[in-house]
C-alpha cells in the first residue's frame, strides 16, 4: 500500500504503513499537562510511531520542541451553539501553526459551525500546513476533499449522534481510499490487530490514542472484564436434544445444578419433546433457555440435516417455540457446536483454535478458531458427518448407527470392538479427522460422543490416523465435558449473549 503515496508529500510518505500516537490525556485527569504529553511523545517516539497528534497550542509547542516527528495539531472547543469541537475556529488554526503542527486537522463534519469547513482548510494552507478532515462519513469526506483537504481521518466516524459502535468502522476506510487522497484510519482501532486490519482495508495509516495514552480507560476496560467475568453466571435452562435422548439440565457456568433424562420419540414432533421437557422440568427457576440440537439451526429455525437420526419438520421456528414454552429468552445452536463452544469455554481446548467432534448416535462437529464459534454460511461449518466419502457420508457408516447397521448387516447381533463394521470405521474416522485437519488446521481436536469416548476407542482412531503424512495428524484429546458438553455450551452462549 505504502507504493501508492511514494510521489506524495514527503510528510506524508513518511506516514506511510506506520502507527500515529494520539498523546491526548483525560481532560484536567492526572496526566492533563504539558510536560507529560512530551513525555507521552517521546515514549511514543520510542516505541516505533511515525507521527503524533496533539491536542492545543501549549502541548503541541511543548512537543515540537523536542520531538523530530510530525504533529498533527488540533485544538478542541465547547461551544454553546454549535456540536464540533475540533479546530473550528481561524484563531486556532494560527496558533497550531505557530505551534510547530505540520498538520492541521479539523473537523469536516457537515454540522453546524461558526467557521467553514473549506474556509478552515483554506487558513491551514495559507500557514504552509497540510489539512487533515476529521470525517464522519463519505458525504463529509467527499466535500473536505472538494474543499481541498490533504488527508482524509475516519476520525468523527459513530461521534455525531447515536449510540457509538463497539468497533471501527472499516468500510468508510476502504470506501474513502477511492477519493484520491491518502485515508488516515481513527476511531476505535484499539488493538494492534484491528489497526493491521486498517491497513489491508487501504488506509495509508492510523491514529490510536486511549489504548496507548489514557491509562484510565484502559485501566476501565479491565476492571469492567474482570467484574463481568467474576459476576456469577446465570442460571440456564439447557436442553440437549439428539438421536436418541432429551436431556435438560439447570447450569450455571460449568456447574450442572439439576439435570432429567427422557427419551426422545421418533414418533413424536418437537412440540411434543418440549411438553415433555416442561413437565420433567416444572417448578425449575432459570434465566433463560439454551438448547443444543442435532440438525441445522439457522435464524432462530431448525431442520434435520440426517432425518434417519432424527426427524424434524423443515425449519421448525425452534426459539419462538421455547419462548413461547417457558416463558424466557431462548438461544438454539447445533450441539456440536455448542459442545464445541463448552469445550473451549471451559473443558480441553480452553483458549485454543480447536475442533470439536462427536461421535455418537450421529457425528457433528464444531470449529471454535480465534476465540468465535464458527457457524458459517448455513449454519453447518466444520460437520464432520457430513462429508461424502465413496457410497455414504461419514454419519452414515461410522457413527453408532452407521456401526450398529453396518453389523446387522454382515450378522453380527453386537457391535464387538473387533468386528469388522467398528474397524471400517475406525479408519473412516480417520480419515474424516485428517481431513478436517487439512481443512482447518486447529491445535487440538477434542473428541466425545458415547461412541468417540467408549473404552479404547481413541487409541484405535490415533493409530489409525499414523497411516496418513505427519503434516495431518491432529492431535487428539478426550473431551473434558463429556457428555454435559452441549449443555454447557448452550448454557455459556446464551449466558454471554446477555
Amino acid at each position: 500500500m505504502c507504493g501508492r503515496f511514494d510521489l506524495m508529500h514527503p510528510i506524508i510518505a513518511g506516514l506511510a504503513g506506520g502507527v500515529v500516537v494520539s498523546c491526548q490525556p483525560v481532560p484536567d485527569g492526572p496526566l492533563d499537562g504539558v510536560s507529560n504529553v512530551v513525555a507521552m511523545a517521546l515514549a511514543a517516539r520510542d516505541g516505533g510511531a511515525r507521527g503524533l497528534r496533539i491536542e492545543g497550542a501549549a502541548n503541541v509547542a511543548g512537543v515540537c520542541a523536542v520531538v523530530d516527528l510530525p504533529v498533527i495539531g488540533l485544538v478542541k472547543r465547547d461551544f454553546d451553539a454549535y456540536p464540533v469541537r475540533i479546530t473550528a475556529l481561524l484563531e486556532d488554526v494560527a496558533a497550531l501553526a505557530d505551534a510547530g503542527a505540520a498538520i492541521i486537522a479539523v473537523d469536516a463534519t457537515r454540522r453546524a459551525r461558526p467557521v467553514p469547513v473549506a474556509a478552515l482548510i483554506a487558513a491551514v494552507h495559507a500557514q504552509g500546513r497540510l489539512a487533515m478532515a476529521d470525517c464522519a462519513d463519505m458525504e463529509d469526506a467527499r466535500e473536505a476533499v472538494a474543499a481541498g483537504a490533504d488527508i482524509v481521518g475516519t476520525t468523527m466516524s459513530g461521534y455525531t449522534g447515536g449510540a457509538v459502535p463497539k468497533g471501527p468502522d472499516l468500510a468508510f476506510v476502504t470506501a474513502a481510499t477511492g477519493l484520491g487522497r491518502p485515508v488516515l484510519a481513527e476511531g476505535r482501532f484499539n488493538t494492534p490487530e484491528l489497526a493491521a486490519a486498517a491497513i489491508r482495508a487501504g488506509a495509508l495509516t492510523v491514529c490510536a490514542g486511549t489504548a496507548i495514552t489514557r491509562p484510565e480507560n484502559v485501566t476501565a476496560w479491565y476492571a469492567k472484564a474482570i467484574a463481568e467475568a467474576a459476576r456469577p453466571a446465570p442460571v440456564v435452562l439447557a436442553l440437549d436434544i439428539g438421536g436418541t435422548r432429551l436431556r435438560a439440565a439447570l447450569v450455571q457456568g460449568r456447574q450442572i445444578l439439576e439435570r432429567r433424562l427422557l427419551v426422545t420419540s421418533h414418533g413424536g414432533e418437537p412440540e411434543a419433546w418440549l411438553d415433555s421437557i416442561a413437565a420433567a422440568t416444572k417448578g425449575w427457576a432459570f434465566q433463560g433457555v439454551a438448547a443444543s440440537l442435532s440438525g441445522v439451526v439457522r435464524e432462530g429455525a431448525w431442520s434435520a440435516v440426517n432425518p434417519a437420526t432424527l426427524p424434524v419438520p423443515d425449519r421448525f421456528p425452534i426459539v419462538a417455540a421455547l419462548q413461547a414454552r417457558f416463558g424466557e429468552v431462548a438461544l438454539a445452536v447445533n450441539d456440536a457446536q455448542a459442545a464445541a463452544w463448552g469445550e473451549f469455554r471451559h473443558g480441553a481446548g480452553q483458549g485454543r483454535d480447536m475442533g470439536f467432534v462427536t461421535i455418537s448416535s450421529g457425528i457433528g462437529a464444531g470449529l471454535v478458531m480465534g476465540g468465535r464459534l464458527v457457524r458459517g454460511a448455513h449454519g453447518l461449518a466444520g460437520h464432520l458427518g457430513q462429508i461424502p466419502f465413496p457410497g455414504a457420508r461419514l454419519e452414515d457408516t461410522a457413527s453408532g448407527f452407521g456401526i450398529a447397521r453396518a453389523a446387522g448387516a454382515a450378522g453380527a447381533e453386537a457391535v464387538a470392538p473387533d468386528s469388522a463394521a467398528m474397524g471400517a470405521a475406525v479408519e473412516q474416522l480417520a480419515r474424516g479427522l485428517v481431513t478436517l485437519q487439512a481443512i482447518a488446521d486447529p491445535e487440538v481436536i477434542v473428541v466425545g460422543g458415547g461412541v468417540g469416548l467408549a473404552a479404547g476407542m481413541l487409541e484405535r482412531i490415533r493409530g489409525a490416523i499414523a497411516a496418513h503424512p505427519a503434516a495431518l495428524r491432529p492431535v487428539l484429546v478426550p473431551a473434558a465435558l463429556g457428555a454435559d458438553a452441549g449443555l454447557i455450551g448452550a448454557a455459556a452462549l446464551l449466558a454471554e449473549s446477555a
